[in-house]
């Protein structure tokens, strides 16, 4: 029985344009087996979701360096519920201050990561929200 390889969607919301970690860790993703869709820069929560939601992702992944971060992710957590993807876990890496991370957990996010952290965290971190979330659905 084959695994099925698992779709993940980068993006990089707001008017942040730095893409270069969100590329890092798009890679690392891809080396390690998984399809990733990498939308750009510049991606409004509407552009985010509606990607998740054509694409068919297993997670989505974003990168915020903007400080909009406690604006940007309730509105796409917000559009993915509308959209009956409550199930799909929201990872996000980038500058997060440590007093914002207890309310983005609150919110659901599945995992925060900052600048330095390892990708095989990345990676290990993004397979574990994947397979919790199957779980939550069984």
């Amino acid at each position: 029985m084959t695994e099925k390889r698992l779709r993940i969607l980068i993006a990089k919301p707001g008017l942040d344009g730095h893409d270069r970690g969100a590329k890092v860790i798009a890679r690392a993703l891809r080396d390690a087996g998984m399809e990733v869709i990498y939308t750009g820069l510049r991606q409004t929560p509407e552009m985010i979701a509606e990607a998740a939601l054509q694409e068919d992702v297993n997670a989505v992944g974003l990168s915020i360096l903007s400080g909009a971060h406690m604006a940007l992710v309730p509105r796409l957590l917000e559009l993915l519920e509308m959209q009956g993807q409550a199930n799909v876990p929201v990872l996000i890496g980038g500058i997060i201050p440590d007093e914002d991370v207890p309310q983005l957990k609150k919110l659901g996010i599945k995992g925060i990561f900052g600048p330095g952290t390892s990708t095989d965290r990345v990676v290990e971190s993004v397979r574990q929200a994947v397979q919790a979330a199957g779980a939550a659905q069984d």
